[in-house]
């Protein structure tokens, strides 16, 4: 794969950082569209998107930092090195989610609405990421002799000349999937606010947990038998099911509620 798509003089443009804005430009464009369809304030949707892509540029960074500090203590000068490398999707994720949870604060919108408005795109935005991620290298799988393999030969990231789980592929047809799971959730089966985020959660983290035994840049740490991402997916499950079991049958109960004492 190439990252260096197209070049003007001084001016490359790369796959991952043309993907990520497609996904950062479609997530917004499809929130502005479905706020506008079932009532909340569209002319927030930019607001709350700038909020979620810094928080998630913030995130993903930091928690990348946390997962090479042996190194960082070791080579400060690591800190500037990679201040433009190094990037971590749970990170991005938990600070975008902080992003959109201050928006809201500070704005006084509702936010659990306004969280299951935003998931749906978020996944639709990492399906495109994860195209980057393909055409960058990184992100990439073990070693394999099957068939269905991908083979780099100019990547920065991924060992050259090897056959390798396609895992790059695998996520992101696993996010566009979960994109139109959610939406079709909320179509067809979504009863309260909150299960929308609940269902996106546990989506991405059981289907994060299994690939990542078929990841193969390694380096980014474990906790005792498990990778990072694993260990973190499990707190991930568990907070997506709060939310999806417990949070959104609470608001539904106080619904309930005003709805006796206005009759």
């Amino acid at each position: 794969m190439h990252n260096e798509l197209l070049k003007i003089g001084p001016f490359t443009v790369y796959g991952y950082g043309l993907m990520i804005a497609i996904g950062i430009f479609s997530a917004y464009c499809l929130a502005e569209y479905r706020a506008r369809k079932i009532g909340l304030d569209e002319e927030r949707v930019f607001g709350m998107t700038l909020w979620a892509v810094i928080g998630g540029i913030l995130g993903g960074k930091i928690l990348y930092f946390i997962t090479i500090l042996p190194q960082i203590f070791a080579d400060l000068s690591l800190l500037y090195r990679d201040l433009l490398e190094g990037f971590v999707i749970y990170g991005a994720l938990i600070g975008g989610f902080i992003g959109i949870v201050l928006y809201c604060r500070i704005w006084k919108m509702k936010l659990l609405a306004y969280l299951d408005l935003a998931l749906p795109s978020v996944a639709l935005a990492q399906g495109f990421g994860r195209i980057g991620c393909l055409l960058a290298g990184c992100c990439y799988g073990h070693e394999t002799s099957g068939a269905f393999a991908i083979t780099f030969h100019e990547s920065a990231y991924a060992p050259n000349g090897v056959p390798l789980v396609p895992t790059q592929i695998i996520s992101s047809v696993l996010d566009f999937l979960h994109f139109f799971i959610l939406l079709y959730f909320v179509k067809k089966w979504k009863k309260n606010d909150g299960q929308v985020t609940g269902l996106f959660f546990m989506l991405y983290s059981a289907g994060r947990f299994v690939l990542e035994y078929f990841r193969g840049d390694l380096e980014r740490g474990s906790v005792g038998v498990l990778s990072t991402s694993q260990f973190i997916a499990i707190f991930m499950f568990i907070f997506g099911a709060v939310f999806f079991f417990v949070l959104s049958k609470k608001k539904a109960a106080v619904s309930d509620e005003e709805k006796k004492q206005d009759e």
